[in-house]
């Protein structure tokens, strides 16, 4: 069995001119964890994603995926390694259909050339071919068949939602990084995009980081939560401790629950 975390944030700090977006935060995920990233506006979640994922290199500190140190390495290297994500704002292609998305997703895996691909035989249509199977499970599981060859920009918003989800997903990450994805979602979109995420955990044995502002998502599903405010570290643990701890109630609400 393998004992090194899936990732490792150690001392991380990200300075923008004279802004301190993080300041020196340290945090551990399991391997086959769901680990959630809280904390009011501005609190520096999303930098920390982006340190993670190579958009940003971090003004001091490292990060360790799997051990390895992937410190400001450029993002579609870190893509190859097995890191997807998703973002708060949807960067979908809206003017493609749905499995033409997912299957951009694909693109770590292809590797036939611009002449096999160009010919469309050999290497170039076995990877096609697994491509296109790997998507077709990817939409069942995502439960999107009614939507696979319809133009993105016509669908509903959590409808895009899932479809974001899947194109990650297509990359079959071993680490998996969504930036807000139940935000702007009815009740009922956020019911099913919880269980999707569970399921990413469980069945597809995927270890899953999420940040996101509804509590009530991140407490019924999050194996651990760590919270930031102001791009510090103030709290990290189970979800039953987290609610409790009077300087994540001070630092949502400004007073302490008496």
């Amino acid at each position: 069995m393998n004992s090194l975390p899936a990732l490792q944030v150690l001392n991380l700090s990200m300075r923008f001119g004279g802004i301190q977006a993080i300041r020196e935060v340290d945090f551990q995920v399991d391997e086959g964890e769901l680990f959630a990233v809280i904390g009011p506006n501005g609190a520096g979640k999303s930098t920390i994603f982006n340190c993670i994922n190579g958009l940003y290199k971090p003004t001091q500190g490292k990060v360790l995926f799997k051990g390895e140190d992937i410190t400001g390495i450029k993002s579609f290297k870190i893509a190859h390694k097995g890191i997807a994500r998703t973002f708060q704002n949807i960067a979908l292609f809206n003017h493609m259909t749905v499995l033409d998305n997912l299957l951009l997703g694909r693109n770590p895996y292809l590797h036939a050339g611009v002449l096999g691909g160009g010919f469309f035989f050999g290497k170039a249509l076995r990877e096609e071919l697994e491509s296109r199977k790997d998507v077709e499970a990817i939409i069942d599981f995502l439960e999107i068949e009614a939507f696979r060859k319809k133009i993105v920009g016509s669908l509903p918003f959590g409808i895009q939602r899932r479809i974001e989800l899947g194109r990650a997903l297509s990359m079959k990450p071993k680490l998996l990084l969504l930036d807000e994805p139940v935000s702007g979602m009815n009740a009922e979109e956020r019911e099913d995009m919880a269980r999707f995420i569970l399921d990413i955990k469980e069945e597809l044995a995927t270890t899953v980081v999420l940040i996101d502002h509804d509590m009530g998502v991140v407490m019924d599903i999050a194996d651990r939560i760590v919270v930031l405010n102001f791009g510090t570290k103030i709290a990290e643990g189970e979800p039953k401790h987290i609610a409790n701890n009077p300087v994540v109630i001070q630092a949502y609400l400004g007073e302490e629950r008496s």
